[in-house]
Parts: C-alpha cells; sequence; structure tokens
C-alpha cells in the first residue's frame, strides 16, 4: 500500500500536493514551520521538523511511508540531506522535485558567489539601495554592511527588529510578476540585488526585472548536496509514483 510524505514548503510542492490529492493517494504533507500562515493544501498537513535523520527515520517507519517526494527550497540543504540519510537507513525510495536552476544570459550583471558571507563582501563599500531577496534567516550577517539602505520582502511580519539600522519590509507572498517588480524596484531606486539560485517561474521576475533596469545581482550559488534521484515536474513525480493518469501539472 503506497503512502507517500511531501517535504514542501514551494509552489512546486503545492502542485504536486494538488495532483496527489486529485489521484486519490495516501499521502502526508510537511511543512518546516518557517511561515506563520502556510498555503491550505488538499493533503493532511504536519508543521514543524522531525528532530534530525534518526527523528525523520522514525517518522517514516511509524507512519508506513512507502514515498518521498523533496520538494524543499533548493537551499533548505539541512532537510535535503536529512532525507537523503533517513531514507537510505530505511530503504524508503526517495526523489527529489527540484526546479532547474537559471542560467545567466545575455544582459544579465551577476556576480555568482557560494554564500551569504561571501555574498556580503560583493556589495559595495559606497552606501547603495539593495533589494536583499534571500529570506529572513540569513538577514543577519548582512548588519554589518549597515550603510546600505535595504529593501526586504517577508511572506508574513517579521516577529523581531531586524539587525539592519535602515531598512523597509514589503510583507507579499509571491508569485511576483516581471511589471510589479519593476515598479517596486524604481520606486524604491535599487541599486543592487542580493538574490539565491532557486529557479523556477514564481520567483524569477525580480532577475528579469534586475536584467531590464541594468542592475547587478549578487547570486548566491546551490549548496552541493549528494547525488539523489531527482525530476524537473510533477509529471515526472507522478510517474515515479506509478500513476500516468491525474497528471494536472
Amino acid at each position: 500500500m503506497m503512502r507517500a510524505l511531501i517535504l514542501g514548503g514551494t509552489a512546486d510542492a503545492s502542485s504536486l500536493a494538488a495532483t496527489i490529492a486529485r489521484a486519490s493517494i495516501d499521502a502526508v504533507y510537511s511543512y518546516g514551520g518557517r511561515t506563520a500562515a502556510p498555503a491550505e493544501q488538499p493533503l493532511p498537513t504536519r508543521i514543524g521538523g522531525f528532530g534530525g535523520v534518526s527523528g525523520l527515520a522514525d517518522y517514516l517507519r511509524r507512519e508506513g511511508i512507502t514515498h518521498v517526494i523533496d520538494a524543499t527550497h533548493p537551499f533548505a540543504a539541512e532537510m535535503s540531506r536529512n532525507a537523503i540519510a533517513a531514507c537510505a537507513q530505511t530503504a524508503t525510495p526517495l526523489l527529489a522535485l527540484e526546479r532547474a536552476p537559471w542560467d545567466k544570459t545575455s544582459g544579465d550583471r551577476w556576480i555568482e558567489v557560494a554564500d551569504v558571507s561571501s555574498a556580503v563582501a560583493a556589495l559595495p563599500d559606497s552606501p547603495a539601495r539593495v533589494f536583499l531577496a534571500i529570506g529572513r534567516q540569513h538577514i543577519a550577517p548582512f548588519g554589518s554592511r549597515p550603510q546600505h539602505a535595504y529593501t526586504l520582502r517577508f511572506v508574513d511580519p517579521p516577529g523581531q527588529a531586524l539587525p539592519l539600522p535602515d531598512a523597509e519590509i514589503i510583507v507579499s507572498r509571491g508569485p511576483f510578476t516581471l511589471d510589479g517588480e519593476l515598479e517596486m524596484m524604481r520606486a524604491r531606486s535599487i541599486e543592487w540585488i542580493v538574490a539565491r539560485n532557486s529557479g523556477g517561474s514564481g520567483a524569477r521576475a525580480k532577475i528579469d526585472a534586475a536584467r531590464a533596469l541594468g542592475l547587478p545581482v549578487i547570486m548566491i550559488t546551490r549548496p552541493l548536496l549528494p547525488e539523489r534521484p531527482r525530476a524537473e515536474s510533477v509529471r515526472e513525480v507522478m510517474a515515479w509514483l506509478g500513476h500516468r493518469t491525474c497528471l494536472g501539472a
């Protein structure tokens, strides 16, 4: 009897959950718990961590999980590594639903860096207006560059003061449009963008807007993960699960 676990939190994961629900597959959707008001899912949902590799392995055994789909954010490296290890321990098939990263194209002014600390170092010394599009978990290191005026965008209002003396917060949930991103950047006179190469279409508009405006983008490359089976579409995941019908995405 099949029972799938979706490690979610992305638009791709939500699309997969909708397709799995239409196919009447027994499945559980798991949120990491970083968002205060996560989007509702058409599947039974759990919120919060598992307690590392051993906790996730125990959950897979206890809940009778037969298949795991890692559809977390491409930068949720710890969760992805835990899933690889727990599935290996329990002999549970694992598939990553992983969007392809963005490719640099003509007109892009990317400065590619390996991590957040390198992104901080890549900012100019002179004061600039910076759109910091990397999520709230990685803001603190930019406190060492207090001369800049930062614009940040979160799904939820921050629960505490940010470690940035000059910061404007936009509370909004994507996906975002090119026109909307152009308007936002022009209205705030954005000069630099810091982003993670998350790939996909839902967050791409800011990259297209930066190209249109000729703005430099400090692009953080994805963390390296152990090799694992992967798919780039819901259709591929459904085929992996043995369901070639009900493919709505």
